[in-house]
């Protein structure tokens, strides 16, 4: 292992890190430099690529878990074992609102996965979502500013975290975006941007978490002393880069909402169409 590979492992993860919980896509970032960087090494087939991909996921997944650590505590009534015996509900977001928003994007991607997987992973769709769910993050903040009801995730109903679900199953278009459609979705429904933003990253990790270690199970085979030190430097790099991405894009979001990132998508799809197209 060469130091240019590790090089490019920690500039992947830079990349993973920094769009995985933005609204950005982090799926049209990654096919801009899947071909020249993934692929660059005769080690490193598609197989091994994947499976990295996968390991970087799960170095952002595990940045939400430490920024959100208090609320996954309270969530999963652990409060007595890290509070020596006291029970403190502090938090007002129960874990039966988080599955209720998982359960609709759950079975439509159980359902269609081969299908996504086989027709939909292509640079020609990630354009389109990247450009829709551009509009669609406009839209929201043009008509979501005037609906403000909610201004933190203690107060979401099961109505909003099942709607907002519903809205999630549009991110499994390549290059729509789960935090872009999540967070426009909670907009829209009177959401403040950074309740949206809080309850979209804490919605992310079981469902992230859960398809991840069962990728990472199937492709055990390619876990070789070879790449072992790709992987880790490609893990922690999205590690250390998504939990500065997600403190920065917490204290940000209210104040920018989510028309700059809706441009930036745009030039994004620009520029992809130009480089492939």
């Amino acid at each position: 292992m060469d130091f240019l590979m590790l090089l490019k492992a920690i500039i992947l993860g830079l990349v993973e890190g920094i769009t995985e919980f933005a609204p950005v896509s982090s799926t049209g970032h990654m096919i801009i430099v899947d071909d020249m960087w993934l692929q660059s090494k005769e080690f490193l087939t598609k197989p091994i690529a994947n499976t990295f991909k996968v390991v970087i996921q799960l170095g952002s997944i595990l940045a939400v878990v430490i920024v959100f650590r208090n609320r996954f505590i309270d969530m999963l009534g652990l409060n007595r074992l890290f509070n020596k015996g006291t029970v403190q509900h502090t938090q007002g977001l129960k874990l039966s609102q988080v599955i209720v928003g998982l359960i609709p994007a759950g079975i439509l991607g159980v359902l269609f996965e081969d299908y996504i997987d086989e027709r939909l992973f292509s640079t020609s769709s990630v354009l389109i979502g990247l450009v829709i769910g551009a509009v669609f993050m406009i839209i929201a903040d043009i008509f979501g500013a005037k609906n403000l009801k909610v201004d933190s995730v203690d107060q979401i109903t099961y109505r909003q975290a099942f709607t907002i679900g519903l809205i999630q199953c549009f991110s499994l278009w390549p290059g729509f975006s789960r935090s872009g459609s999540t967070i426009s979705g909670g907009v829209l429904l009177g959401l403040s941007h950074r309740a949206a933003a809080d309850f979209t990253f804490i919605m992310a990790v079981p469902i992230m978490a859960g398809a991840s270690f069962l990728s990472l199970i199937k492709n055990l085979e390619y876990f070789t002393m070879d790449a072992m030190p790709f992987f880790i430097a490609g893990f922690i790099s999205a590690f250390v880069f998504a939990l500065i991405s997600i403190r920065f894009f917490l204290k940000l979001i209210n104040k920018v909402k989510l028309i700059p990132f809706a441009i930036y998508r745009i030039v994004l799809a620009a520029v992809i169409y130009i480089v492939y197209f």
